[in-house]
């Protein structure tokens, strides 16, 4: 009769133990356990921690909570300026409602990222390619509207999207290099013509002052020479008076002479076969009548003799007839 009793014991507490076995369930602190009855969802979630279902009758699936990661493959699409684009973003999203994410749609993460993709695509579409290069926070905000209105039904709530990457053809990026280099140039020239005119309003401001005190301009001549002469090299610096260099400007800037000293030859521009002309008053070395010019088929006319030789002349023979 003991014996019995102990066998019957044993059997039972076999039996309790398989079925504790087989009942028993653990739920991890990020996880939240959903009860399928015979196909009929229990309204309790499981917490985490032990619990138990009926074996062979309750299915426990386990949901988790935790923030999840998924990146969108790279969508191309042309933006509403026409340009052709790969964009390639990341979704952040949980689950706030284990039983709707069992029971409201199949597979919540491939969901998502059908949701995703097709709503990248739509905002490539509605927006320009400068919107996504430089306004991506409000791009952000569209695509995770877009993505969190359906999953809210799915007990999904979308955290946060990113735009990753923004990829342009080789012609585009080649075109827009050159924008930026131009506009760079442009800048570049502007303020260096700004600075231009502030250097010019000081150094005009510097010449009144030196002009007023004649001084300064002989201690800024001194500053130059000592910074000169301050490096090391083979630079020899010779200061100039600058009263010598006025005294000069004056001298050249005088009046020409009014007549040409000492009876010099002049020659008279355009006058045929560079004629000389002689001053009045005969050239160097020439009598007065000597080397004017004679009509033509006249001969050489001689010169006139002086007193002394007309007298002995007019002993020796009478004056002869003149020539016509």
């Amino acid at each position: 009769m003991v014996e019995e009793l102990v066998a019957a014991g044993a059997a039972v507490a076999s039996a309790g133990a398989l079925y504790l076995m087989s009942a028993a369930r653990v739920v991890k602190q990020y996880e939240r356990g959903v009860v399928l009855r015979l196909g009929r969802l229990q309204s309790r979630v499981r917490e985490p921690g032990f619990t138990l279902v009926v074996p062979f009758v309750d299915r426990l699936r386990k949901v988790n909570m935790q923030i999840v990661t998924m990146p969108v493959p790279a969508q191309e699409g042309i933006t509403r300026d026409n340009v052709t684009v790969r964009v390639d973003a990341v979704v952040y999203f949980k689950v706030v409602d284990a039983a709707s994410a069992v029971v409201q749609v199949e597979d919540y993460r491939f969901a998502v990222s059908q949701m995703a993709q097709t709503s990248l695509r739509s905002i490539i579409g509605k927006s320009d390619l400068d919107d996504l290069l430089s306004n991506r926070e409000k791009l952000n905000q569209g695509l995770e509207l877009m993505i969190d209105s359906p999953a809210v039904g799915w007990g999904v709530q979308i955290d946060r999207v990113e735009i990753k990457d923004v990829s342009l053809p080789e012609t585009m990026k080649r075109s827009m290099a050159r924008q930026a280099e131009a506009d760079r140039e442009r800048r570049a020239r502007v303020i260096n013509a700004d600075a231009e005119l502030q250097a010019s309003k000081k150094l005009s401001q510097a010449a009144r002052e030196m002009s007023e005190q004649p001084a300064a301009l002989q201690l800024r001549l001194l500053q130059t020479v000592v910074a000169v002469a301050a490096e090391k090299n083979s630079t020899l610096v010779l200061p100039f008076p600058v009263e010598l260099l006025r005294f000069l400007e004056r001298a050249q800037a005088g009046p020409p002479p009014s007549g040409t000293p000492g009876g010099a030859v002049e020659r008279t521009p355009g006058t045929p076969g560079g004629r000389v002309e002689q001053p009045p008053g005969g050239g160097v070395g020439q009598a007065p009548g000597e080397g004017a010019e004679q009509p033509p088929g006249s001969g050489p006319r001689p010169a006139p003799a002086s007193g002394v030789e007309r007298s002995t002349a007019g002993a020796a023979e009478p004056d002869a007839p003149s020539e016509a």
